[in-house]
């Protein structure tokens, strides 16, 4: 290995979700049709509120920045984890595992914080109407999305600094599907301690300063929600809301057991599990809750459909 990093290792093995070979098939047919419904979800997203000149408004450039954040998180975690499914040995060399590393943290991070930004959104529209436009300008708006991409890119560069201090001289396979922090300390046989700390702190700075963002936001929402005197306009937005902190929950509340646990009791097994959702299953999930059950979505897209065929 090269003398920056001070490690005898250049490659790891990436030993996947499971070991069992009557599982890979079945599990790489499986996460091929997420991987394809992420895709066409999220670009389509993208896509759609790019060409739609009523979609050009904060909330909406809010979601095309969560679908483009979903769409690289998916792309940097998914094909990877695909090939272990084909190949007896998944080797992944150390500057790759780096790479990857530092752009899951980016977007995992800026996800956090673009959820948070999107409750805001909702609060603002909700909660101060007359002040919608003032605050959520178009100057407001691109500051919010630059800040989210900001505070990403800082976490991801501060975690993969640390990293490259980290010795690994003895074990090279990763128990996991992609180069996560967690799983890769296990292999240091040098000191851990300045990174599991800024695990603890970072993590619970990125999963509780968001959280706090958004439960407070739709505290503010539902608040505003029950002085609707319809009662169809009441269910239909606590539908909405229910769905969307459906997603929150999910996102969350698996990062938090991945990341928030001692590692002493922390399983990779379980870990792996847990990743899986706030990796796979939540980038192809938020598409759907998102936007396809939005009105103007689904309008713009009619719209759309009917001048391609026409």
């Amino acid at each position: 290995m090269a003398a920056g990093n001070q490690s005898t290792v250049t490659e790891f093995v990436l030993v996947g979700l499971t070991k069992q070979p009557e599982l890979q098939l079945p599990l790489f047919v499986l996460f091929v049709g997420i991987y394809v419904v992420t895709v066409v979800g999220n670009l389509g997203m993208i896509t759609l509120i790019g060409l739609s000149s009523h979609l050009r408004t904060p909330m909406y450039y809010l979601l095309s920045s969560l679908s483009f954040i979903d769409l690289c998180q998916s792309s940097v975690i998914t094909p990877k984890m695909l090939v272990n499914f084909v190949t007896e040995k998944n080797i992944i060399s150390y500057p790759e595992c780096m790479t990857q590393l530092y752009f899951f943290l980016i977007f995992a991070v800026s996800e956090c914080y673009m959820l948070a930004a999107m409750a805001y959104d909702r609060y603002v529209a909700i909660c101060r109407p007359l002040l919608y436009n003032v605050i959520m300008s178009h100057q407001g708006c691109f500051s919010l999305i630059l800040g989210v991409y900001i505070i990403g890119l800082v976490c991801a560069f501060a975690h993969t600094s640390c990293m490259f201090r980290v010795h690994f001289c003895r074990f090279d396979v990763i128990n996991h599907y992609f180069c996560d922090l967690l799983p890769l300390l296990k292999l240091s046989c040098s000191s851990t301690y300045v990174n599991e700390l800024l695990i603890l702190c970072f993590g619970a700075f990125n999963i509780f300063t968001p959280s706090l963002i958004i439960l407070s936001s739709y505290i503010f929402i539902i608040a505003s929600i029950l002085c609707i005197h319809s009662t169809e306009g009441k269910s239909k937005a606590f539908s909405t809301c229910s769905s969307h902190m459906l997603a929150v929950v999910v996102f969350f509340g698996s990062l938090a057991f991945m990341y928030l646990q001692p590692s002493s009791v922390s399983s990779m097994d379980k870990g792996k599990v847990s990743s899986v959702f706030y990796t796979i299953v939540v980038p192809m999930l938020n598409p759907v809750i998102y936007s396809l059950r939005n009105k103007d979505v689904n309008t713009a897209l009619k719209k759309m459909l009917e001048r391609r065929i026409f």
